[in-house]
């Protein structure tokens, strides 16, 4: 008998073996495919920051000249896609390397549980004292428009077109989907952004949507915010949709609609419901700070909980967990201090309190704002778009939350992370010496705006 099975060799369920090895525990993990790292490594965050970084190399060689450097530029799609697979070989091989050198049991083939202590895999029964679902997500649809991988793509499609599309309809504005706006927009296609929500990227502050958007615009990208696909049809090399927007319709034509809706816990067919557990809404397994289900031996964590979707979020709800089962006493995750990050072109990235959550909760809020157009050091790397955003409460000098928009957001959101996680008031980043010339200026001056006393504003 094992004391864990894990289920799903993700960034979560593949960390969560290393830490229950690191803890003396007998450890199986088993992998639908095989590929461990998970959505993430092979079809996700990893392939799709390969593309975003050549998108970012594109549009930095166009604009060479006014830094006085002549260059050009062109895509070569085959390369792109030869340089992800070899991104991804590497780190998946890593990981492999890893599992091994551990001492983890590893299992390919699709599990099922049979009994809370007992799961199928590859022909065989395997008992053990936990279970860890780490099962992962998969693409969400829409009514009436389904993923065909013809006409209608998801993210996953996506990453190994062989050739970039004239025009594409992208649906849904939040990561994934002005992710890829950048991507096709740089790489020369005409992009269509529509959200269903009034604004891009809803969950960031409103004034971050807002920059966005404007960036996504001088990018050439139609944003359709407040806007239904209502209809769609196929068209001689292409499909056209039909959206509506304030009682009027219009429609697009475009090679492909990537339907980037978000995605959905993968616990269809895993037979928690035989185990006695009810899930909730969409499928997901409802659990206590420590990943524990209703169902003492069985523990969940990453895309099948109801906690945010994000690589980072499921990997250290796996440490968690295990050491939960180890025996120890694990700080469950305060999940107000989970950064949020968007590698879009421009970066979003966040952390901590919103506006409106602070406001709700009777926050005297007080918002300091500074532009990346007045660092120094953006202007010499030509990235001047986007600001910093800080949230303080006036009344306790306490940080509630920041929001970065610009040149290396997602990078610059672990100091906003460290402030918060510390508990530093807002008078005590302003003693913080930031050096000089760096971005990090931009939140050290948005801090000081939110306490009245900018000096470069």
């Amino acid at each position: 008998m094992h004391d864990l099975v894990i289920i799903g060799g993700g960034p979560g369920g593949y960390v969560a073996a290393l830490r229950a090895r690191q803890l003396g525990l007998d450890t199986l993990l088993v992998d639908r495919r095989g590929e461990f790292g998970g959505t993430c490594l092979w079809r996700g965050c990893i392939p799709t920051k390969t593309f975003l970084h050549v998108a970012k190399y594109l549009e930095e060689t166009r604009r060479a000249q006014q830094w006085g450097v002549k260059a050009s530029a062109e895509l070569d799609m085959g390369g792109l896609l030869k340089f992800k697979d070899r991104v991804v070989a590497k780190h998946a091989k890593g990981i492999g390397g890893l599992l091994q050198r551990r001492g983890v049991a590893v299992v390919v083939g699709d599990a099922v549980l049979l009994d809370p202590r007992r799961v199928q895999a590859a022909g065989a029964v395997h008992e053990a004292r936990h279970i860890l679902v780490a099962a992962g997500s998969v693409p969400a649809s829409l009514p009436g428009l389904a993923i065909d991988g013809r006409t209608v793509l998801s993210s996953d499609h996506a990453l190994s077109l062989p050739a970039v599309p004239k025009r594409v309809v992208i649906i849904g504005a939040g990561a994934i989907g002005v992710e890829f706006a950048s991507i096709y927009a740089a790489f020369g296609a005409e992009v269509t952004l529509v959200e269903v929500l009034p604004r891009i990227l809803p969950i960031e502050e409103p004034w971050a949507s807002e920059e966005l958007e404007k960036s996504l615009k001088r990018r050439g990208v139609k944003v359709l915010a407040g806007t239904r696909v209502v209809e769609t049809a196929p068209i001689e090399g292409g499909v056209r949709a039909v959206w509506e927007q304030e009682g009027r319709r219009g429609q697009t034509e475009a090679d492909f609609i990537l339907l980037a809706v978000g995605r959905q816990p993968a616990t269809a067919g895993l037979g928690l419901e035989k185990c006695g557990l009810v899930l909730g809404p969409r499928g997901t397994v409802p659990v206590d700070g420590f990943g524990r289900t209703a169902v003492p031996s069985i523990y969940a964590i990453g895309d099948v909980v109801a906690t945010p979707m994000l690589a980072h979020t499921a990997s250290r709800e796996g440490e968690v967990a295990v050491e939960h089962i180890a025996g120890l006493e694990p700080r469950p995750i305060d999940y107000a201090l989970v950064p949020s990050c968007t590698y879009s072109l421009p970066e979003v990235a966040s952390v901590g309190m919103k506006s409106k959550e602070a406001g709700e909760a009777g926050r005297s809020v007080k918002l300091g704002k500074f532009p990346f157009v007045a660092n120094a050091k953006a202007s010499a790397m030509g990235e001047n778009e986007g600001a910093a955003f800080v949230l303080r409460d006036a009344a306790t000098d306490e940080v509630l939350g920041i929001t970065l928009v610009g040149p290396h957001a997602t990078e610059l959101i672990m100091e906003a992370g460290a402030v918060l996680y510390a508990g530093l008031t807002s008078t005590d980043l302003a003693h913080m010496i930031h050096p000089h010339p760096t971005l990090s200026e931009a939140l050290a001056e948005a801090n000081l705006d939110a306490l009245g006393r900018a000096i470069h504003l």
